[in-house]
């Protein structure tokens, strides 16, 4: 916890019990409105677009988009004849949420003859998290060479635009922009488990969802006890939209209102301890829904995704890709499998939940010159016409007007596009407020670094370095996520002839705002020794972890090795190990993020270790780009 919460201990308890004293209330409600059929209620869009306010203008508050004159979809009017050649190349940043939507219109648009300024057109996409995408765009993409860099962003949400408009990179992206499609930010549960708790029949409120997450006897009262505790899963605020919109949400529903909330109800402390005590129930924050859903899916395959999850806030887009049996562990590659046995519900929260807008932004940098502006302009004219709408429709959103798919409506069990409840992102103040607050209200980390100190580590890489003084920067970049409150520790492994482990603990589990300089004096004094008792290494410092297990706090390892394990004498077997995790996951669960370090790095075992403790897998088999890899890692705490 952040200094000084101690001291508010009792006032945090007094707190949890009033509210699950409230969410008791409602869920017998809940429960007995559910005999009687009410129809699932769903998120409905307006084509109404968001104007992000500029930092150091009047604030607006988000409101409840009002019913519009329905857009009438124009056909594509394509040119007469292909204009000339060297086609002008329209490169266009998606975010990994809404790429393949993007990449399906760039192939739509691709197919006709296009003339600009007498030059063909051809459209390029290319895709990154969201949150990554804004700091490139604040930096006016300076880490790009000049003919790499994006005329067309499409983020999928507009709060990004107001992200990187205020970060420094006002020079080149827009205020605002014309949506192409929607996506509505939902609760998304397992269908049993929406059942058991009513909100499959009776849409709950965000202070109904925060209340039970923080009930950790919910399905045990609702007679489930082997779902054990609720678990809510929750993207990075920091990197996707459905984090924005769930840290908002909690904002709004301690405020007292989702869809009037203002930066200084952000600010003020007796809100911002509430929404403390709502972030207790997060299991853990993923870089993108995709990682969270495809765990769901191997939890579901393995017995029960109710081992994973409870819920987790997504966009309807997601889910209706996971109910027909697309997955993604890295949120890049998709994996195509049968449909799953229980589909996920879409919950739409009754007091609204946010839209992801997906505007179409044309950037005025000085990397563009004005025929590729127009041409990045055509292209999202094209977007939003007839031919455009379809495409919008066949790929999991919602057109301009709320419609979707019947196939999409069908498999993702999504809401009828005539209900209203849908949320812009509210102004740039307020999404600025919330990201500035989520380091201090966030989860808090119990966390080790494991580190393979065997003697490949010393090879060196394409940078000049050894592997080992890569991972040792690497690391060092990332405690700078970490904070006061957060207790971080440092253990490597390797061992000499059949000798124990070692060096082992280098640098204790205790509060990195208070041993930042000794964990990095234990870091710079890594050396490499020789094997990899990699099976071992895990299954001791698991059990470590677990035997100093902190509810309130986000118990994990992060583990980087660069290669399969060898040792000299007999140790603990894969298969031991992994049934060793699977036991201790079901009572301290221990999270093991692994990461894959160079081309020799037992890519497979590592895989199995994050499965088996419902963590994620990072792949730095390319050395260089261990940095941004693990940078990446350390969003979800």
């Amino acid at each position: 916890m952040s200094a000084g919460l101690p001291s508010r201990s009792s006032d945090r308890r007094q707190l949890r019990e009033e509210r699950r004293r409230r969410r008791r209330r409602v869920v017998w409600i809940s429960a007995a409105a559910a005999a009687a059929l009410v129809l699932l209620v769903g998120g409905g869009v307006t084509a109404a677009v968001l104007m992000n306010q500029d930092n150091g203008q009047p604030e607006t508050t988000a409101s409840t988009p009002k019913p519009a004159e329905p857009v009438v979809f124009e056909d594509d009017v394509p040119a007469t004849a292909q204009g000339a050649e060297p086609c002008t190349q329209v490169k266009v940043l998606a975010s990994l949420e809404n790429s393949e939507m993007v990449t399906k219109l760039a192939e739509g648009y691709n197919a006709q003859p296009r003339d600009i300024d007498g030059n063909c057109v051809n459209v390029v996409v290319t895709k990154d998290k969201s949150g990554l995408a804004a700091e490139d765009a604040a930096a006016n993409f300076k880490n790009l060479a000049e003919d790499e860099r994006p005329i067309v962003w499409i983020p999928d949400a507009s709060s990004w635009l107001s992200v990187a408009r205020y970060s420094g990179g006002g020079a080149s992206v827009p205020k605002a922009a014309e949506s192409i499609g929607y996506s509505d930010i939902v609760l998304a549960m397992p269908k049993s488990l929406a059942t058991a708790i009513g909100w499959d029949q009776t849409r709950p409120t965000w202070d109904d969802i925060f209340s039970s997450a923080d009930d950790e006897n919910l399905w045990t009262d609702l007679g489930h006890p082997e779902w054990g505790s609720f678990k809510l899963g929750k993207t990075s605020p920091l990197i996707a939209s459905s984090g924005e919109a769930a840290l908002l949400a909690s904002y709004g529903s301690a405020a007292g209102s989702v869809a009037d909330l203002t930066a200084d109800q952000i600010e003020d402390e007796k809100i911002t301890d509430e929404v403390r005590q709502h972030e207790l129930s997060t299991s853990h924050y993923m870089a993108t829904p995709e990682h969270f859903l495809w765990h769901a899916r191997q939890a579901a395959d393995n017995g029960s995704v109710a081992d994973f999850l409870s819920a987790v806030i997504v966009d309807e887009k997601s889910v209706w890709d996971y109910n027909r049996g697309i997955t993604s562990r890295d949120g890049v590659n998709r994996i195509e499998s049968t449909p799953p046995a229980e589909p996920l519900v879409p919950i739409y929260p009754s007091d609204g939940y946010y839209i992801a807008d997906n505007p179409g932004a044309v950037l005025s940098g000085p990397w563009v010159d004005e025929t590729e502006k127009a041409a990045g302009a055509d292209f999202i004219r094209f977007a939003r016409t007839s031919q455009g709408q379809q495409i919008v429709r066949d790929t999991g959103y919602r057109d301009l007007n709320g419609g979707l798919s019947p196939i999409v409506q069908s498999v993702g069990l999504l809401g009828d596009p005539t209900e209203n409840g849908g949320l812009p992102f509210p102004s740039q103040r307020v999404v600025i407020a919330a990201h500035d607050a989520f380091p201090d209200v966030r989860k808090r980390a119990q966390l080790l670094f494991l580190v393979d100190v065997s003697g490949s580590m010393d090879e060196p890489i394409a940078t000049g370095e050894t592997k080992l003084a890569a991972a040792k920067d690497a690391i060092t970049e990332a405690l700078g996520h970490f904070s006061a409150g957060d207790n971080l520790g440092l253990a490597a492994f390797s061992s000499v002839d059949d000798g124990p482990i070692t060096p082992g603990n280098v640098s204790p589990v205790q509060d990195i705002g208070d041993t930042r300089p000794d964990f990095l004096r234990a870091l710079g004094s890594l050396q490499p020794i020789e094997f990899t008792p990699l099976y071992a290494a895990v299954d001791t410092f698991a059990h470590e972890q677990a035997a100093n297990f902190q509810p309130d706090r986000i118990n994990a390892i992060v583990l980087l090795s660069d290669g399969k394990n060898e040792t000299m004498g007999p140790t603990i077997d894969a298969n031991q190990m992994i049934e060793n995790l699977k036991a201790l996951h079901h009572d301290t669960p221990v999270l093991i993020f692994t990461l894959a370090y160079g081309a020799d790095a037992d890519v497979a075992t590592l895989q199995s270790i994050s499965s088996a403790t419902g963590a994620h897998y990072y792949d730095a088999t390319d050395p260089t780009k261990v940095s941004d890899v693990l940078g990446d890692l350390v969003t979800s705490f």
